[in-house]
């Protein structure tokens, strides 16, 4: 299957797509965007530009300076084309070559941001073919880990293949509390029991919402966190809300990541009703840096 990506789009979006964004330099091997602060990486999901193309969610991560991000699968894949059809986005995803992959890692690379993580959400009815073809994915894109918002019973099938390709999987946790879905401290529990490379990408806004506390839960379990999602929530299934608006300690999971010299990247995810989505993020990432400055 031709890939959407093609190496000319990717070449000439690292030679040129960057210069229209004022004060941005175009990023070699050599010249890495540093967002880390006070010791903490501050980065983003890139499902926080998911109204706009891979090229241009890169473009608007450099134009912001962060410098490390958790690719969300939707912005590897033709996601318009195959949403509606489950058949046809397996296809895309066994028939799809590596070097489609390994084309978007390259322009993350020369953009100078590197791949914390890759969004790929394991569900019971995925092949094997399908659970192995992710860590490929993964490898070929250069990422640490896999995140996803899978559910509790695949979590032994894909531990199988991570413990094969020697990549952590972090289960996503969502505030609705239903059987086999990732909310609460007990799911994660259940998921890593006997799995090894089975972790945790805990989203404190998520986590407040659902009525936990997400400050108690990272001093008891950091080892087995890869990454965290970083937004803010009511409690009681509270909206989406701008961040230092809302009931999750943003602040204070910052300074608990900062004063522990805990090493698990802050994602930031742009999810409440804003305006311009890279004016957004920005705010939030300014809101984070702050932060860590107090």
């Amino acid at each position: 299957m031709q890939s959407s990506f093609t190496r000319r789009k990717f070449t000439r979006f690292a030679l040129g797509a960057g210069a229209g964004l004022a004060g941005v330099r175009i990023s070699t091997a050599h010249d890495r965007i540093n967002s880390t602060f006070s010791g903490v990486t501050v980065c983003a999901q890139s499902y926080s530009f998911r109204d706009r193309p891979l090229d241009e969610a890169i473009a608007a991560m450099k134009q912001i300076g962060i410098g490390s991000c958790e690719l969300w699968s939707g912005h590897t894949e033709p996601l318009r084309e195959l949403r509606r059809d489950p058949e046809k986005l397996r296809a895309f995803r066994l028939e799809t070559p590596l070097s489609h992959y390994e084309e978007i890692g390259e322009s993350f690379h020369e953009a100078g941001i590197e791949l914390n993580s890759f969004n790929y959400s394991f569900r019971d009815h995925f092949s094997d073919k399908e659970i192995a073809r992710g860590f490929e994915m993964a490898k070929a894109m250069g990422a640490k880990a896999l995140t996803a918002s899978g559910t509790v019973s695949v979590a032994g099938r894909v531990n199988a293949h991570a413990q094969r390709y020697g990549l952590q999987v972090g289960m996503h946790n969502h505030s609705r509390i239903r059987e086999n879905e990732y909310a609460t401290p007990d799911d994660f529990a259940a998921a890593s029991k006997g799995n090894s490379h089975i972790v945790v990408n805990l989203d404190i806004g998520h986590f407040i919402a659902a009525g936990f506390d997400p400050i108690d839960y990272i001093k008891q379990h950091h080892a087995q966190i890869v990454t965290l999602h970083i937004k803010d929530r009511k409690r009681d299934q509270g909206e989406n809300v701008p961040f230092g608006e809302g009931d999750t300690p943003i602040r204070e999971t910052l300074a608990l990541l900062r004063d522990n010299g805990y090493d698990i990247p802050a994602n930031i995810e742009y999810e409440y009703k804003g305006g311009d989505t890279v004016e957004e993020v920005e705010k939030c990432f300014n809101y984070c840096k702050r932060a860590l400055a107090s």
